[in-house]
């Protein structure tokens, strides 16, 4: 119990969650630990660095609830743990929701970890109020971790990955002087790019309207391009999404 109730200090600590608003309590963190769900922390000596809590789930799919680190190479360390944990399983794939809107989750998530967005979630959550969040409504995609895919397996063991060239790709949504700028996208193209902000937790302080105004053009845009079947491929130039039209 005193390990889990440092997990849920370090998890304050990252977003500064409103009373009674944890993303996960501590007494479900012991009843899935004790169930052997995965509950693990990353530490750096006797410091908890990092925290990860998942579920199975119907399809024997792990999914990656809420997983946070406060020193860098925490996160890469715990993605790996619970690849290897999910192997030893029999697991094959892990799940998790991110936000679209934030450059380095979307990074970490695609070009580091070679996950795929498989699904656009408009304000999944509800509108949020912790610190990082608050007021935004709580638009998610959803990422799929294939755990033995040749090029997953390159990742995991840290030797370089390339990522695909997105070539003569077409820029759907871009970003001008950090506003959103939308242009049709033309049947002969294969290749799209939707942009997202540079910042956009400073941007939701400094500039609401903007904020607000990249949430909707993302949900337009990336979520309209996948409700109609194509496919998240990469993250290009750690500033856009490449898609991949059927």
């Amino acid at each position: 119990m005193v390990e889990l109730e440092r997990v849920d200090a370090l998890f304050d600590d990252i977003w500064h969650f409103g009373p009674g608003a944890p993303p996960i309590t501590i007494e479900l963190m012991r009843a899935l630990s004790h169930a052997g769900g995965y509950v693990a922390g990353a530490f750096d000596g006797d410091v908890l660095v990092g925290a990860s809590v998942a579920f199975l789930a119907a399809d024997r799919t792990l999914h990656s609830h809420v997983t946070g680190a406060t020193r860098r190479g925490a996160g890469l360390d715990l993605k790996l743990h619970q690849r290897r944990w999910a192997l030893e399983r029999g697991l094959e794939r892990i799940t998790w929701t991110y936000d679209p809107l934030v450059r380095r989750n979307a990074h970490f998530n695609l070009a580091k970890l070679g996950a795929r967005p498989v699904e656009y979630l408009p304000c999944f959550y509800g509108v949020l109020d912790d610190a990082i969040n608050q007021g935004d409504e709580s638009d998610r995609l959803l990422a799929s971790w294939a755990l033995t895919a040749p090029h997953v397996e390159t990742q995991a063991r840290r030797e370089p990955y390339d990522q695909p060239d997105p070539g003569d790709a077409m820029v759907a949504l871009a970003d001008e002087d950090g506003r959103p700028v939308a242009a049709p996208v033309g049947d002969d193209r294969r290749t799209v790019l939707v942009a997202v902000p540079e910042d956009i937790e400073g941007l939701r302080r400094a500039d609401p309207g903007a904020g607000k105004a990249w949430r909707h053009a993302v949900r337009e845009v990336l979520g309209g391009l996948m409700a109609e079947g194509h496919a998240v491929t990469g993250f290009s130039g750690k500033r856009y999404y490449v898609v991949e039209k059927a």
